[in-house]
């Protein structure tokens, strides 16, 4: 029996025209829903993706539940690392602690090189088991972005103003573009691979790159985004940029060879367009609207999508991930309202 798939968002942002505004949300997998909180009570994260058939349930619940047209692989943005060399523990509370962070150019060329096949097959094969024989929406894989990244391992774990990770920056540019240049080189093979397997959109995370200013990102980081972008532009699938707290980076964004650029909840549809971005846009309602009473969320959910109806151009999502304390059920209501108020 031949799968239909539902494929609106793929043509969404290839910019093609679909009948109504898709929608997925970030960080749909996981997070509220009750379901996975109670696996959460056995298995950790990395229990979790280390096991495809757990890892592909948990990845299908939001499709299954909420009705949207796209799923997000469940995984954690340091998934990878392991396989540099990187001693990465996922500490409840805390999030990602780096336990040999990166501080010399000694450390950054001991770091190792991802061959996906050997060192994630677990994430391959859960890929391979849902694109195959589970889902009836497209798959988006996803990365984080050199920064995000590095920031993580040069600060041992999450950080508020990145004061290590910029000092680096500045104070030893050539640890620097080394650090970026092994990054770069991972995640190209490690998103290629994902795409290989059977992911059919990919979403590079750079959530904390807002970090930084304009001129700093164009010299720092924009030329190993653009390389990993030009590289990954030949695999024919879309692919997406997203950061937090980055509209001043935005036309920064609209020159790297992306198809996609996801916005946050402090730009709007109109407001990104007026600074001259040209791409497809992706988002963007705060995550906090959603913890709200519905006559608020719909207010704010309209308002987005009379945006997105005339813009023609546009992917419903959140403005960043959704949170735990979120209700399920909204998120369900919210999926109907998305697609039954911007049908064409």
């Amino acid at each position: 029996m031949t799968r239909t798939i539902n494929d609106s968002i793929i043509k969404a942002y290839k910019g093609e025209q679909t009948d109504y505004t898709p929608v997925w949300y970030m960080r749909q997998a996981g997070r509220s829903q009750k379901e996975y909180r109670k696996l959460k009570e056995k298995y950790s994260l990395f229990e979790i993706t280390h096991q495809p058939e757990l890892c592909a349930y948990v990845t299908r619940l939001p499709v299954e539940h909420y009705g949207v047209d796209a799923a997000i692989l469940y995984k954690d943005i340091m998934s990878p690392l392991p396989a540099l060399g990187v001693d990465v523990e996922i500490k409840k509370g805390i999030g990602p602690v780096i336990h040999n962070p990166v501080s010399t150019i000694q450390d950054v060329e001991k770091l190792g090189a991802i061959n996906p096949k050997a060192d994630v097959p677990y994430v391959l094969d859960t890929i391979r088991l849902l694109s195959e024989e589970q889902l009836d929406v497209p798959l988006i894989g996803f990365s984080g972005a050199p920064f995000t990244l590095a920031s993580y391992m040069v600060e041992g774990g999450p950080s508020k103003n990145y004061a290590k990770t910029k000092a680096l920056m500045y104070s030893k540019p050539d640890v620097w573009f080394t650090l970026m240049n092994k990054l770069g080189n991972m995640i190209i093979s490690y998103v290629r691979a994902q795409i290989e397997a059977g992911a059919k959109a990919i979403q590079i995370f750079d959530s904390w790159v807002g970090a930084l200013n304009a001129a700093d990102y164009r010299f720092y980081i924009k030329p190993v985004m653009n390389r990993i972008f030009a590289e990954l532009q030949n695999e024919d699938v879309p692919l997406i940029v997203f950061g937090v707290g980055a509209r001043h980076l935005l036309p920064e964004w609209n020159d790297l060879p992306v198809d996609v650029i996801g916005l946050d909840w402090r730009t709007s549809i109109t407001e990104a367009r007026e600074m001259g971005v040209t791409k497809v846009l992706q988002g963007n309602l705060d995550p906090a609207i959603l913890l709200s009473d519905w006559e608020t969320i719909e207010k704010k959910t309209k308002e987005i999508l009379r945006q997105s109806i005339q813009d023609g151009s546009h992917v419903f999502n959140l403005g960043h991930g959704v949170t735990p304390e979120v209700n399920p059920e909204t998120l369900k209501k919210l999926t109907e309202l998305i697609h039954t108020y911007s049908k064409r």
